[in-house]
């Protein structure tokens, strides 16, 4: 069987890496769906059991540069692996423990085994396969994991009903380490079978490094606009807001869904004009992002409740939000060395997450400052409209990165033409200079 890039080996690979994925959304969304029964067990009030999510994804957040150093050190196979076993773990103290500090403490434990399980995935596939399949292949890699949110909204609470707390959260202990075994006998970490050498520094020295390409600063902005608007909505305060709007609980999980769709349906999409565009792909996370706040504005301004159309139109800008901040790992892969592309990846990975942290956390604390009723859709209007302000500094961010790097492209000998000088050569019948014709020789922002 061969072992080269895109053989059917690579594919294998692939397949049991994105597996693992799987499994560690379903770990991650776990504790979500099991919200009364939390309640039930520990005692807490839904208040108390919000800050599961902050906690957790604080924690991803803040692992992502270590777990890319660790990632570029020992290589995806070792850190899919360690991760899963550590959820794994992380799940078997929740399946036993009453205790509110114990409940945080798996938390945490399945927020820092899941930090590097996606970017050590984004890493084979970049290693394993030519460069003009990555982006689509990034894309899918993306929209597949989402298959362990479904097994955790269907069989997941169909066991946790029928079996109880105990039950449920050790049989996710026993996949996690299915997982790490899985990883352990069908993962390879190049088509050498060994993690890229890289020059022997210290640590801080890879951080320092991909900090100074501007290509990275992209793809963190990039990844910050399009994903934290998402996780606001996903992982927090969407499913509240919606029941504010007046619509039923069946109503506004079928609004929540529209989301989930809108990535998968655009995934692909994104992934192809990625592949097709080099030098245009931050026009793809800028387009996305005036659409989220267009449909945001859309929705917040209305006099009375919106339209449940509104909402789900609402719901589908957010879901190609998902998409969208996938882009910002190409521009990681493009402008860093192979060598570094953990801790590039894990440093644009961060972008989504921090912001979410920040806009969960600033939502939550203008909804409690609103001086009428408490939930009430005239406060979550107030609260949803601060988020203007993170979109903002997002894709400032997206705009001056954007400056730094096509500069110093034309100092490399790459100019991005205009899309004004594109589309006349276009309509003359002339080819298009440079980069525009799609090549993946150089990178292009």
């Amino acid at each position: 069987m061969g072992a080269g890039k895109g053989s059917r080996t690579a594919w294998l690979v692939w397949a049991a890496a994105l597996v693992a994925y799987a499994v560690a959304i379903l770990h991650r969304t776990s504790f979500g769906v099991s919200g009364i029964e939390a309640a039930q067990r520990f005692g807490v009030s839904a208040t108390v059991l919000s800050t599961f999510v902050m906690v957790q994804l604080t924690v991803y957040a803040t692992m992502q540069v270590p777990s890319g150093l660790l990632l570029d050190r020992f290589g995806s196979r070792v850190m899919i692996a360690a991760g899963a076993l550590l959820m794994a773990a992380g799940q078997a103290v929740l399946a036993v423990s009453h205790a509110l500090g114990l409940a945080y403490l798996a938390r945490v434990m399945i927020g820092a085994g899941d930090a590097a399980t996606f970017i050590a995935v984004i890493r084979l596939v970049a290693l394993w396969f030519p460069p003009q399949r990555v982006p689509v292949l990034t894309q899918l890699s993306g929209v597949l994991g989402q298959t362990g949110q479904v097994a955790s909204a269907l069989p997941l609470v169909a066991l946790l009903h029928a079996r109880g707390w105990t039950t449920a959260f050790g049989g996710l202990a026993a996949v996690g380490v299915l997982a790490a075994a899985l990883t352990l006998l069908a993962v390879r970490d190049s088509p050498t079978g060994k993690v890229p050498p890289g020059p022997s520094v210290g640590v801080l020295a890879p951080v320092r490094e991909v900090a100074r390409e501007p290509g990275t600063w992209l793809g963190f902005w990039s990844h910050a606009v399009s994903q934290f608007p998402l996780n606001v909505f996903l992982l927090a305060w969407g499913y509240p807001f919606l029941l504010a709007e007046g619509l039923s609980a069946a109503t506004a999980g079928m609004i929540m869904t529209v989301a989930v769709g809108a990535s998968v349906v655009s995934g692909p999409v994104v992934g192809v004009l990625t592949g097709r565009h080099p030098l245009r792909r931050s026009w793809i996370v800028l387009t996305t992002a005036v659409a989220v706040a267009l449909t945001w504005a859309a929705v917040l301004v209305q006099p009375g409740p919106a339209p449940v159309w509104m909402l789900a139109l609402l719901a589908a800008a957010l879901g190609v939000g998902g998409p969208a901040s996938l882009v910002g790992f190409d521009f990681a892969r493009s402008f860093n060395s192979p060598v570094r592309l953990g801790t590039a990846t894990g440093l644009v990975n961060g972008g989504g997450f921090i912001f979410a942290v920040l806009a969960i956390f600033v939502v939550g604390v203008t909804l409690d400052a609103h001086p009428g009723t408490p939930m009430s859709l005239e406060a979550f209007r107030a609260a949803f409209a601060v988020q203007a302000v993170p979109w903002l500094i997002a894709v400032l961010g997206v705009l001056a990165a954007r400056r730094r790097t096509r500069r110093l492209m034309a100092e490399r000998g790459v100019v991005v033409p205009p899309v004004r000088a594109v589309l006349a050569r276009r309509r003359d019948g002339r080819a298009v200079e440079g980069l525009g014709s799609g090549s993946d020789a150089d990178p292009g922002a």
